[in-house]
């Protein structure tokens, strides 16, 4: 692989996911693993193997409504059966992050209570089995203020930068940038997602050929969230 060129390869293979699998195991089991490769996980995996799922009535679409309003800390809009609001995590997203697709019927799919923990747990599950230096990112699928269409963003991250600052350095043509933030893991997420997809199965991918420089310890998606000091909207 040339320099500059990044290759993103599906995860092939992985089972149904249950509570208590072990996510580290499933992935090193098919992937074929290198240093610096980031393994960008779904959320909705991520959450059956923690277990975080709830019984609701199969038979009346509105039972989760009651689910959202408790996972969320406050709630911006409602319109119908939709509901925008902030979760405990800080982010704004639909319906809290509550989620029926790709669950047995009867259940719902909550976010996990810490992505950037689950995203940890995984790395260092990866770590142990190769030895290998590696970055995990967790995705969901969100939605865009004034932007039609989902894609998939970072919910939480581990080994990888959440946020690249590039505030103070040049432009090619010598202008100092003043306020270009790059939202890397958004970026490793939503390159993911074009070869996992919302109906394939395929639950995890790895992104390869990433700056080694994004690859760093200590970033949270605390970075990404901008604080209600920040925000013009809300």
């Amino acid at each position: 692989m040339s320099a500059g060129e990044l290759r993103v390869l599906p995860v092939h293979g992985m089972p149904e996911i249950h509570p208590g699998d072990v996510l580290a195991d499933l992935i090193a089991d098919r992937a074929e693993l290198e240093s610096g490769d980031v393994v960008v996980v779904t959320q909705k995996a991520v959450s059956k193997a923690e277990g975080r799922l709830v019984e609701v009535d199969p038979h009346d679409p509105r039972s989760h409504h009651g689910v959202v309003l408790s996972e969320s800390v406050r709630v911006l809009r409602r319109r119908g059966d939709l509901v925008i609001s902030e979760t405990r995590h800080g982010f704004i997203c639909a319906n809290a992050g509550v989620d029926r697709s790709n669950v047995q019927d009867g259940q719902v799919a909550l976010l996990p209570v810490d992505p950037d923990r689950s995203a940890r747990r995984i790395r260092d599950g990866l770590r142990a089995r190769s030895g290998l230096s590696l970055g995990v990112v967790v995705s969901d699928t969100f939605g865009r203020t004034w932007r039609r269409g989902l894609t998939d963003v970072a919910i939480g991250c581990a080994g990888v930068a959440a946020v690249v600052d590039l505030r103070g350095t040049l432009d090619k043509n010598g202008r100092e940038l003043a306020v270009t933030e790059i939202c890397v893991a958004d970026e490793i997420a939503g390159a993911a997602e074009l070869v996992m997809g919302k109906a394939h199965g395929i639950p995890a991918a790895v992104v390869r050929g990433v700056d080694p420089g994004w690859l760093r310890e200590g970033s949270v998606l605390n970075e990404i969230v901008r604080p209600h000091r920040e925000d013009l909207f809300r």
